[in-house]
């Protein structure tokens, strides 16, 4: 069975090989492979916590047989491709950052992993991306569609 996820990324550091933030996420949406069937663009973003750099945010679609954990252990893989390394300050800077927000499934949740993302309903550089190219797509926890969302909060940072 195919399932459809909705995949944040986001990078604020150079990558040796890829180059800058943007250019990271530009090569994490290739070795996401041919299962994506949206990408959103690339926004700059101020960093949350510690980090002093910007991020470059997006947001992709994509198809897999994967079950969320699963789909999980790709994305970390993919991260540890890239030179990203666990433990390190919360928030800080990092090659590259790739959540699942949701899935066409509605919720899912074990230890390690919540779906959806718990904290994407306030995070402008989640939704904004997340609900240019899924504006549709409806959170299973509040009801409200991705494009609900976005206006909400950026009604609200204005």
């Amino acid at each position: 069975m195919k399932h459809r996820y909705l995949i944040a990324l986001g990078s604020n550091q150079r990558h040796a090989r890829h180059g800058s933030p943007r250019q990271v996420l530009q090569a994490a949406v290739a070795a996401l492979g041919s299962k994506v069937d949206a990408v959103s663009r690339v926004i700059d973003t101020a960093p949350l916590g510690p980090s002093r750099r910007r991020y470059a945010n997006a947001a992709v679609v994509m198809r897999s047989k994967r079950d969320p954990e699963r789909m999980l252990a790709k994305l970390k893989a993919i991260e540890r491709k890239f030179g990203r390394r666990r433990g390190g300050m919360r928030w800080g800077p990092r090659v590259l950052d790739l959540d699942i927000i949701l899935w066409d499934h509605g919720m899912w949740s074990t230890p390690g992993l919540n779906v959806p993302h718990i904290s994407f309903r306030s995070r402008k550089f989640v939704l904004g991306p997340a609900a240019a190219i899924a504006p549709g797509w409806h959170d299973p926890v509040s009801g409200l569609s991705l494009a609900q969302l976005n206006a909400r909060l950026t009604r609200s940072l204005t």
